[in-house]
């Protein structure tokens, strides 16, 4: 199999990113291209920049305004960030102190705490546009720039801006000298453009949650202390410069800082991470990317991360093959920031775990290279598409790739899902990402919940069609952003069924699934079983009847409002349609009672039901045995 993106995919790219439109005319996006020069001090942590910016104007709209994200401002005493972490009850705890007791917590913000030395701060000093300086102001994550010019549908204009920023202690994401002690984490750490897109501009303050971000290329420079290693997004364009494993170092110029030349074509993020300490291993994927590992140099930690790399080698494969080509040359696995996030080309995670907690992790954070990175998601209002998707198709290659062999892998995300919705704590996934009154049905809603709505749907539309529609979900949305719209229509043209009642009650409300076997009567020859929905969500229903000699049935009832089957291929007897509005559905087999052991409803355990102490009824085989 190739891995590596066709020439035709990168010419299908090409024209969605640069014109702005897709193959019905309809659909445009923003493009902005960076160019940055980048001076860090690796002794205060601070650095300077320069960033020109090509932006254009795909969209119909006359542009008045622009925004930028200023994300290291939320390190700082009294920020958006501060706020709401003193103000949640369940507050991430890699952001608090607890200066109470395990049994009383009390939690205080670390960023409340940091001393003008620690904060994070991005400081705009100048911008023009087209040379022309503009009036802009500074509202916490934000920027808030009036246009010397409007920027008409189809136009291009450049924005010059220099600017100087600290790095904050590492608390969530970027930052220095996290817990492992990498000296480096730079994400979310240069003034972005926000997205502008069919909804409006998307100037959302950093509160905690993910990002939203406009295509486009980069060209970074960053000149750094030479002794420090440095892996990210993009392409080194200088390794004869470098050395530092990346080639041979040829020119010696005895300078103290070396500028390492990076580009990358068709992200929506830079993110790199630097340390001195950094071992550096390379390893080809056959067909496919160059992997780069980037670790520190722990003897207690550097095997794990040998044994990683031809796993995440495997799951590179797997990744390409389920969903479609990895388009880049290569991808880095990056030890630093604060646990696991997923970047352009790359991904910085915590190192110091379990070998299979670091190929876990990898696995996760890797998918998310086509979940949220190819197929970008708006992932503050989108969250459970992002981390949903990601955990369905993670989940799925651990089970594969470590030889699990779970029969429903994902059990564990209807589990968590189903306890929260029992819990009366639950928000509809429409809710934005940094709305949910608590941190614990954000996160179980976005991870398990939307990983649900994917296995799921495989439920409903039969596991091959499933398979289908993520990779059509691919070919047609990669370097997109694509909206819940665009995952539902994708399942409707592969399977022909209507599904738009899916999307709405599990993914638009909180409403539950909870069937019931109500009542089995015996008929003479015949038995009559009578099914109940006890909640408002509605489904097709698959129903198994075992029999005392050994021998068993599948039955399947199709819900009316789908308009249609998924395949069952002779492995069940459909029955009638059920219409949503009757909580009862009766139907009759021609088998006596006693004959019967169980009956079962949902027995693969793939449909999300609330309550499944009443989805299986057994009968006494002593009572029930032929005389």
């Amino acid at each position: 199999m190739k891995i590596l993106l066709s020439k035709t995919l990168y010419l299908c790219a090409f024209l969605w990113y640069n014109f702005g439109i897709s193959q019905n005319n309809t659909y445009w996006q923003q493009q902005a291209d960076y160019k940055m020069i980048i001076d860090m001090n690796v002794e205060t942590f601070q650095y300077k920049g320069n960033q020109h910016l090509t932006y254009t104007n795909n969209s119909p709209d006359t542009l008045t305004r622009v925004y930028y994200h200023l994300y290291l401002n939320a390190f700082q005493p009294g920020s958006n960030m501060d706020v709401r972490l003193q103000q949640i009850k369940d507050p991430d705890k890699r952001m608090v102190n607890n200066i109470g007791t395990n049994d009383n917590p009390i939690y205080e913000s670390r960023i409340s705490q940091l001393s003008p030395n620690e904060i994070g701060y991005l400081n705009v000093t100048s911008l023009t546009q087209n040379g022309v300086p503009l009036i802009y102001n500074i509202v916490d994550t934000v920027l808030e720039v009036d246009l010397a010019t409007p920027i008409q549908p189809g136009e291009q204009t450049t924005f010059d801006m220099v600017f100087n920023a600290q790095l904050p202690v590492q608390i969530r994401r970027n930052g220095r000298n996290n817990r492992e002690g990498v000296a480096i984490s730079m994400a979310q750490w240069y003034p972005k453009i926000a997205e502008y897109d069919f909804e409006g501009w998307h100037a959302d303050a950093y509160i905690a949650r993910e990002f939203h971000g406009v295509w486009g290329n980069f060209d970074v420079k960053i000149s750094i202390d030479k002794d420090y290693i440095i892996g990210g997004t993009g392409y080194l364009q200088n390794p004869e410069d470098i050395g530092h494993g990346y080639g041979s170092k040829t020119n010696n110029t005895g300078n103290d800082k070396l500028t390492w030349h990076f580009k990358a074509p068709m992200v929506h993020d830079f993110t790199w991470a630097a340390d001195p300490n950094y071992i550096h291993d390379k390893l080809q994927v056959k067909n496919g990317p160059l992997l780069h590992f980037f670790y520190k140099n722990n003897p207690e930690t550097k095997d794990n991360w040998k044994a990683l790399q031809p796993v995440a080698a495997e799951l590179m494969f797997y990744f390409s093959d389920a969903i479609g080509a990895y388009p880049y040359k290569q991808y880095s696995i990056i030890q630093g920031g604060d646990g696991g996030m997923e970047y352009g080309m790359c991904t910085l995670i915590t190192g110091g775990r379990s070998l299979r907690g670091l190929i876990g992790v990898t696995s996760h954070e890797m998918a998310h290279s086509w979940f949220q990175f190819l197929l970008a998601t708006n992932e503050s209002k989108h969250e459970w598409m992002d981390e949903g998707f990601t955990s369905y198709i993670s989940t799925s290659a651990m089970n594969d790739v470590m030889k699990l062999n779970r029969k429903n892998p994902h059990l564990s995300s209807y589990n968590r899902y189903i306890a929260l919705a029992n819990s009366g704590d639950e928000q509809p996934l429409t809710t934005h990402a940094d709305r949910y009154n608590i941190n614990s049905a954000y996160s179980t809603s976005a991870y398990s919940k939307g990983a649900v709505f994917l296995a799921q749907l495989g439920y409903i539309i039969g596991k091959d069609n499933l398979t289908k529609t993520i990779k059509k979900y691919f070919t047609d949305f990669a370097f997109k952003h694509p909206t819940p719209n665009a995952i539902i229509r994708t399942a409707e043209k592969v399977s022909g069924l209507e599904l738009d009642w899916y999307l709405t009650d599990f993914g638009q409300t909180t409403n539950t699934i909870d069937y019931s076997i109500k009542t089995v009567n015996g008929l003479n020859e015949m038995t009559e079983i009578t099914l109940e929905r006890k909640q408002l969500m509605p489904m097709p229903i698959d129903l198994t009847v075992n029999y005392l000699d050994g021998s068993s049935d599948n039955f399947y009832i199709p819900l009316e409002m789908m308009r249609g089957e998924k395949p069952v291929n002779g492995r069940a007897i459909a029955l009638a349609d059920w219409p949503w509005v009757n909580p009862y559905y009766t139907f009759s087999i021609d088998v006596k009672k006693d004959f019967i052991a169980s009956i079962v409803i949902d027995p693969s355990e793939h449909m999300a039901d609330t309550n499944k102490s009443d989805n299986t009824i057994s009968f006494d085989q002593s009572e029930n045995k032929k005389q």
